[in-house]
């Protein structure tokens, strides 16, 4: 009789212990099961080199969401970007979307300036106005071969 309360014993603490692995994992990874506190919202940009799945989403600077998929609109020809926002987040029809770098060389993520004008996005709507992430290697590669335009002081 003494083995098998040895052996309850472990097994509830084994138990105990996979629950508490498996609740980290979905902590820490952000990972959904029924996205019920989230909800979809696309936007349609012209390139979204460097950005991936999983990618974050700010508004303000404080994470808001993350980019759940990234797809082709074979309509527009555009580079479409899914994106989970939590549902206490309010994003109107003015907002713009733009892709930026953390640091100089850093992830790409998703910024949100979630405008103020009409009516709140609702689930499944797009945000119109975006802006495509600036392509550091043509910059500088524009530098160093002399493409880039000096702007003349102007006499008086």
């Amino acid at each position: 009789m003494k083995k098998y309360a040895m052996e309850t014993v472990v097994g509830i603490f084994v138990a105990i212990g996979l629950l508490c692995v498996g609740y980290l994992t979905v902590k820490l990874g952000d990972v959904g099961f029924l996205e019920g506190d989230q909800y979809r919202i696309l936007a349609n940009f012209s390139s979204v080199s460097g950005l991936r799945a999983g990618s974050t989403v700010q508004m303000y600077g404080i994470n808001v969401g993350r980019v759940d998929k990234l797809s082709m609109d074979s309509q527009q020809q555009r580079a479409q970007v899914e994106m989970l926002v939590r549902k206490d987040i309010k994003i109107y029809e003015d907002a713009i979307a733009s892709i930026k770098t953390e640091g100089l060389i850093g992830d790409r993520y998703v910024s949100i300036d979630p405008g103020g004008m009409g009516e709140p996005l609702k689930p499944g709507d797009s945000i119109v106005q975006t802006q495509s992430p600036v392509d550091v290697g043509d910059l500088i590669s524009k530098y160093a071969f002399g493409d880039v335009k000096k702007e003349e002081p102007q006499k008086k």
